[in-house]
């Protein structure tokens, strides 16, 4: 900890709000910080989203699993936790239609009895939704399930489908931020807090950053907000040594397989593994997302995914999808999950509510702690309340703010899309590939997709690949306007073609390094390999 002055000669900004991490929490809070109106600072050691916030299940849903443990448990934090995501599921559905879209799910049971089971229990879940609600669950018989998943083992003779949603989290953790960006905040990458700094009452006055070139900056704040994820011990320790440890991690891995087992674009829910894990196999880009673990792990193992856990979810596969035979894995990674411990308890990380709490140290430090993707906005809610607590004054109501690629009138964004596709068929070159490429750039892009490709080359926007269309022009601009800096941030996190397929991803990696250097952002430490670690 440093104490007042004891950084001259750094160069020395002032902010209302300096935010400690780039992943969902601290994307949303800073989102919102300037919707209210304040000069805000967003510092992220790597790359946006690079850890948890990149690795999810790609779902926004209340979490059908908290709904059947609420009523197990008679645990109401569960049945808030799900009712709290169920309305957030509706927000970004409607914010960003281009990002998140409606997924329908199955749930296979052996019986009838098992069916009514479910069909009660998520005619409940679709209740709790309210006006947010996106369709009402229902019965599948044999026949539909086989129509929907032609490999699923025969002997599974009916089913309940529901509906949640699906969501590129990625690519909404970056245009949170750079819609931040746009409205005033000030992004650094690469750049990590070393220490922190108090004034002559003790209190955190400015955090000290230090960019991969080794050079130090000096953060003066307001207040500081700690948004680090399953890192936030490591950042409250800066500001109290004896702070007590609160962070669990548990790790999620997924496999991305070649193989389309959802044509029709209904996926699977295994509600009870043989050890009670939940398991879903998704439709991902063509592909198939299987996953997640949830093991318990340290915070350095948090992103390499082990080999038991893939095996387990092979085996999964293999058990449900029978002939198929010997699963193609395109992709594999694993993301930790922050989950805050119970004071003075010992728990099982898959029974851990995944509720969030935000805290104010003594120093005046603020942290917001566990949580999930799909509740990030009431986080930045709740953080910004500590905010106005240690400002001693109410914080200004928030001016409208759209996310980047969206309408100023959130209602008329899947309109305008439509009518944006007229433009983006007379822009895009006649290959096989068009529809494909026009729908992943909305997808990327929303609205401004159409003025992003004509002021691109027209030799610029040939797609380079057939698992996701991305053409030269958008790699150009992840680098150039997206602070994409290596290989990896450029095809795992703004295109997300590593996470899909690894060997499609390492063939382009030469091109992507040609721009980098051409942009003057390869250097002999810029690494030149894809990891899927970091």
């Amino acid at each position: 900890m440093l104490s007042v002055g004891a950084c001259t000669g750094m160069a020395d900004q002032r902010f209302d709000l300096v935010v400690i991490g780039g992943g969902a929490s601290g994307c949303s809070v800073a989102y919102e910080a300037v919707r209210r109106g304040l000069r805000v600072a967003l510092l992220e050691g790597h790359d946006l989203g690079s850890g948890t916030s990149c690795r999810s299940t790609k779902l926004l849903h209340g979490g059908v699993r908290y709904l059947e443990l609420a009523f197990k448990t008679a645990d109401l934090a569960q049945l808030r936790l799900v009712r709290e995501a169920l309305l957030e599921r509706g927000h970004w559905l409607d914010q960003a239609p281009f990002l998140a879209q409606r997924l329908e799910l199955a749930l296979p049971s052996d019986c009838r009895l098992g069916q009514a089971y479910y069909r009660i229990g998520l005619g409940l879940y679709d209740a709790l939704s309210g006006r947010a609600g996106i369709g009402s669950s229902r019965l599948l018989s044999s026949k539909q399930l086989q129509q929907a998943l032609p490999l699923l083992r025969p002997d599974v003779r009916r089913g309940v489908a529901y509906s949640d949603g699906q969501f590129d989290d990625a690519r909404l953790n970056l245009l949170l931020a750079l819609t931040a960006e746009r409205a005033g905040a000030v992004l650094r990458t690469r750049t990590k807090v070393r220490e922190l700094e108090r004034n002559s009452q003790g209190q955190i006055c400015a955090a000290i950053s230090e960019n991969h070139k080794g050079e130090q900056e000096r953060w003066e704040a307001r207040a500081v907000v700690n948004a680090t994820g399953i890192h936030a011990d490591a950042i409250r320790r800066m500001a109290d040594p004896n702070c007590s440890m609160r962070m669990l991690t548990s790790r999620g891995v997924h496999l991305v397989l070649r193989a389309n087992l959802c044509p029709e674009g209904l996926g699977l829910l295994l509600p009870s593994t043989d050890d009670g894990r939940v398991l879903f196999m998704l439709p991902f880009f063509g592909r198939t997302l299987v996953g997640t673990t949830d093991t318990p792990c340290t915070q350095a193992s948090a992103a390499a995914p082990s080999e038991d856990e893939q095996n387990y979810l092979i085996d999964y596969v293999k058990r449900w999808f029978p002939d198929l035979g010997q699963p193609d894995v395109g992709s594999c990674w694993a993301g930790g999950r922050p989950l805050l411990k119970p004071a003075g308890a010992e728990v099982n990380s898959s029974r851990v509510v995944r509720e969030h709490e935000v805290e104010t140290l003594n120093s005046g430090l603020i942290s917001v702690m566990g949580g999930k993707w799909t509740t990030c906005r009431p986080m930045a809610l709740d953080t910004l309340k500590a905010v106005e607590e240690q400002f001693g004054s109410p914080l200004p109501d928030p001016a409208a703010l759209p996310l980047i690629g969206a309408d100023q009138d959130p209602k008329r964004t899947s309109t305008l899309l439509k009518e944006q596709v007229c433009a983006l068929e007379r822009l895009l070159p006649e290959t096989s590939l068009r529809d494909q490429q026009r729908a992943h750039l909305q997808a990327s892009f929303g609205l401004e997709a159409a003025a992003l490709v004509a002021s691109w080359s027209e030799n610029d926007r040939e797609p380079l690949s057939d698992v996701i269309p991305v053409c030269r022009g958008e790699l150009r601009h992840a680098i150039s306007a997206e602070h994409a800096c290596t290989a990896t941030d450029v095809l795992a996190r703004r295109c997300r073609l590593a996470m899909v397929d690894q060997d499609e991803a390492q063939r382009l990696l030469p091109q992507v390094q040609v721009l980098l250097e051409e942009a003057g952002m390869a250097s002999p430490n810029t690494p030149r390999e894809l990891n899927l670690s970091c």
